[in-house]
């Protein structure tokens, strides 16, 4: 008995007396040290017995172990030799009315009792069993009892370790998302560097055309006041001589004046002056009309939320395509099969979206609910490629083949006032199919087992 207890008490790892003991949620103990020696330069901490995963990185301290341990070390040193030793019988209870010891149970009022209270008139005509034997019938139903609440806590351990994972995933998806964050507004920053640049060297050039156009017809009047001057300060000149000499260069001065007559007084155009409206006028405006250029719009946002482990999706959610296998939640409305469905449902209103197929095995359509009479019914419509065959699947189970040959692009169609959902070869403008049902909601979706699907851009316009 001594071997076994102290096999009991020993460290799993290094199998010795547990110094420090530690709890797992699984049960398992070990020597904290041990432990940790253990989970060293280990992606998961995980019990080395059973393997599970450890909710906790530093796991609480077994006291009642330790205490054990130190109980045992102590009696082990001032006990006999195992040959000398006698176990000593534990203490029985007594009955605090006769101070007898208990020695039955009354199955009648659940409790111990001493012979003496069997033959009192409190429990005359009750039903009694030995200790040992009522002990052995009620541990059964407690252990039938305590099996739910078993198997409850192990589905909880369970998903508190998915909870850990699903944090550590949302860290993730914060930083991947902060750097796509950051990389879209840098483009759009230099966009708005690249356009003020644009717009101040034109402002620049303007100015320095106007400033010499007017430096030049400045120049030019500069040349006219000289001459004019010059001529009138001749012809005064004359005009101040005495008569006789007056009279002998009056021709040539009349002449002069004649050869300089009153030139055209300039004046400041409009066109001189900076354009300030070509400049300010709708900047704003025109501005994101350049931008139209930089700046996409899909219909149709792919949600990574609902991809499966094995797909990959680009930076702009638009297009998906199969890769590695990824540790990601499995949270509701994920699937594993390849699948990936649309960020938005649709209740009403006219929705078209064009995809870009290819590859051996995919799938392009809409999945959710359709009203039939009192009833609802949710299914899937798609066109699908597969073994080298296009077809055409409905949520009843039928399948249609379809002529296409080469498809490439596909156009959805969704029109929830005439409830129809129509599939066209954009290539050719060739209607492959169409649904006519009573939806209620769809989202859609995209499947692929190799090459990539994307959503493609619409085109942008604006209306006055």
């Amino acid at each position: 008995m001594e071997s076994r207890l102290e096999q009991d008490l020993s460290c799993p790892i290094c199998c010795e007396l547990f110094r420090d003991p530690v709890l797992l949620t699984c049960s398992h103990s070990f020597c904290k040290v041990c432990l940790e020696n253990w989970w060293e330069d280990k992606p998961l901490k995980t019990c080395p017995v059973c393997k599970r995963r450890s909710s906790r990185d530093n796991p609480p301290k077994n006291l009642v172990l330790k205490n054990l341990v130190e109980t045992f070390t102590e009696e082990k040193g001032q006990t006999a030799p195992a040959a000398e030793q006698t176990s000593p019988s534990p203490q029985q209870p007594e009955c605090s009315l006769h101070s007898e010891k208990l020695r039955l149970f009354c199955l009648d009022h659940q409790e111990l009792i001493c012979l003496v209270c069997r033959d009192s008139r409190t429990h005359k005509d009750h039903r009694f069993s030995p200790i040992e034997e009522a002990a052995s019938d009620l541990r059964e139903p407690l252990r039938r009892n305590i099996k739910p609440l078993q198997d409850k806590l192990k589905v909880l351990d369970e998903s508190r370790a998915q909870f850990d994972e699903a944090a550590a995933h949302i860290s993730l998806q914060t930083k991947q998302t902060q750097t796509q964050i950051r990389a879209e507004f840098e483009k759009l920053h230099q966009f708005l560097r690249d356009e003020e640049e644009s717009r101040m060297k034109a402002l620049r050039e303007e100015e320095e055309q106007k400033i010499q156009n007017m430096k030049d017809k400045m120049a030019a009047m500069s040349r006219d006041m000289e001459a004019l001057s010059k001529t009138i300060s001749e012809t005064e000149e004359q005009l101040r001589a005495a008569d006789a000499s007056f009279l002998l260069q009056y021709k040539t001065a009349e002449e002069r004046l004649q050869r300089c007559p009153l030139v055209e007084e300039p004046q400041i155009k409009r066109s001189d002056l900076i354009d300030q409206v070509k400049h300010l006028g709708n900047l704003g405006f025109n501005i994101w009309m350049n931008m139209k250029k930089l700046v996409q719009f899909f219909p149709v946002v792919l949600d990574p939320n609902t991809a499966g482990p094995d797909l990959i999706l680009s930076e702009d959610l638009t297009s998906v395509r199969k890769g590695e296998w990824q540790k990601v939640p499995e949270n509701p409305g994920r699937r594993s099969d390849g699948f990936v469905c649309g960020s938005e449902m649709f209740v009403t209103g006219t929705h078209s979206w064009e995809v870009e197929v290819g590859g051996k095995v995919w799938s392009v359509g809409v999945f959710g609910e359709v009203q039939r009479g009192a009833d609802t019914k949710v299914g899937v419509w798609s066109i699908c490629f597969t073994d080298g065959k296009y077809s055409a699947f409905s949520t009843t189970g039928t399948v249609k083949s379809l002529s296409v040959k080469n498809l490439q692009r596909v156009r959805v169609k969704l029109d929830f006032g005439t409830k129809t959902l129509t599939f066209t070869d954009l290539d050719t403008n060739t209607v492959l199919h169409t649904v006519t049902d009573s939806f209620t909601w769809l989202f859609p979706y995209l499947c692929t087992c190799d090459a990539p699907l994307k959503i493609s851009p619409k085109s942008i316009t604006v209306t006055e």
